[in-house]
């Protein structure tokens, strides 16, 4: 028996009996051998945790564009908070960490440069539309590995794609995943509001404070532990209908007050035209693009407007802005 055996053979033995176990996976696009040490979700974290689009999100926007200090969060740290407060849970309620770690690790891949921004920009300027989850998806299925892909497993992919609040995940890991999300992102995002002066910790209305506390952290472990206490023993990942309220209140409330600030977001018509001009550019000019990019379309037949949305998504910020400037901003010359 190799040690993936043994592994597999101990999650049955362990897990809940609504967990998605590694040897009952739906499997992968392409087959492939199996390793010998990892059951198949391991296998996927891994090649997530090695790709270079998560690399590339230590340097794209999570809510705060360019904003001066060291300390606010970046679509990394975001990733990094989802997976850590997914992984609370799922061991608590005996899920399948490693499935949960997978689809955490891998839910953003897709995302613009600038946030939600970017991401508004590219859907606005494409014919095809543009949604980060779906891009998220492309990534782990083509763009990786010089267009091979990571051939994840159905379970991680289907996790991906549907972690947005208005879709439905197919397994109880992959459902865990998109409420954490919403509680990662509605937590950071006011202690980055409150660093940057626009929120006070005690700022949340009594009637929402009173149900899940007044301060971050208390707000936090309420989330938590009220999921863990109703999805015990249960086929579905759930809150108290009190707690889910403040979450839907505090989502709310988020919106009126950090999402639409003109402080944190001052920045965003600036982002998207920037985003905008680089779309048209690369679309009236596939020439111009990477070469890795030229071969979707030579080779796979993907449509151009696809591609340059691949490109553009896949830029950190930083990069963006220096294409940008190469491009557009007239640079000092001396006359020899």
């Amino acid at each position: 028996m190799t040690i993936r055996e043994s592994i597999e053979l101990r999650e049955k033995d362990i897990l809940s009996p609504y967990a998605t176990l590694s040897m009952n996976s739906v499997g992968r696009r392409f087959p492939e051998t199996e390793c010998d040490i990892r059951p198949v979700f391991q296998r996927d974290r891994d090649r997530i945790l090695h790709s270079k689009a998560f690399r590339r999100l230590k340097d794209k926007t999570q809510v705060f564009l360019t904003p001066e200090g060291d300390h606010y969060r970046t679509r990394l740290t975001h990733t990094l908070e989802v997976s850590q407060n997914a992984r609370t849970i799922a061991k608590a309620l005996r899920l399948n960490e490693d499935l949960v770690e997978a689809i955490a690790l891998g839910h953003d891949l897709g995302h613009t440069p600038f946030g939600h921004a970017g991401e508004r920009a590219l859907n606005r300027v494409c014919k095809y539309g543009f949604e980060h989850s779906e891009q998220s998806l492309r990534v782990v299925d083509i763009l990786e590995r010089d267009g091979r892909g990571l051939n994840l497993t159905a379970e991680t992919r289907d996790g991906i794609l549907n972690h947005s609040f208005s879709k439905q995940p197919s397994t109880l890991e992959g459902k865990l995943v998109r409420l954490s999300d919403k509680i990662a992102y509605m937590h950071h995002d006011m202690d980055d509001a409150i660093r940057a002066g626009i929120l006070k910790d005690d700022s949340v209305p009594e009637e929402i404070g009173s149900v899940i506390g007044h301060t971050l952290s208390e707000r936090l472990d309420s989330f938590i532990h009220d999921i863990i206490t109703q999805s015990r023993d249960k086929d579905d990942i759930i809150m108290s209908e009190n707690v889910r309220e403040a979450l839907l209140s505090l989502r709310r409330w988020m919106f009126e007050n950090v999402y639409r600030d003109p402080i944190a977001k001052g920045q965003e018509g600036k982002a998207e035209s920037l985003v905008e001009t680089l779309y048209t550019y690369f679309l009236n000019r596939p020439d111009k693009l990477p070469e890795e990019y030229r071969v979707l379309m030579a080779e796979r037949d993907e449509l151009p407007e696809r591609v340059v949305c691949d490109y553009i998504s896949s830029m950190t910020d930083r990069y963006a802005i220096g294409l940008y400037n190469s491009l557009f901003i007239p640079m000092p010359w001396l006359v020899k």
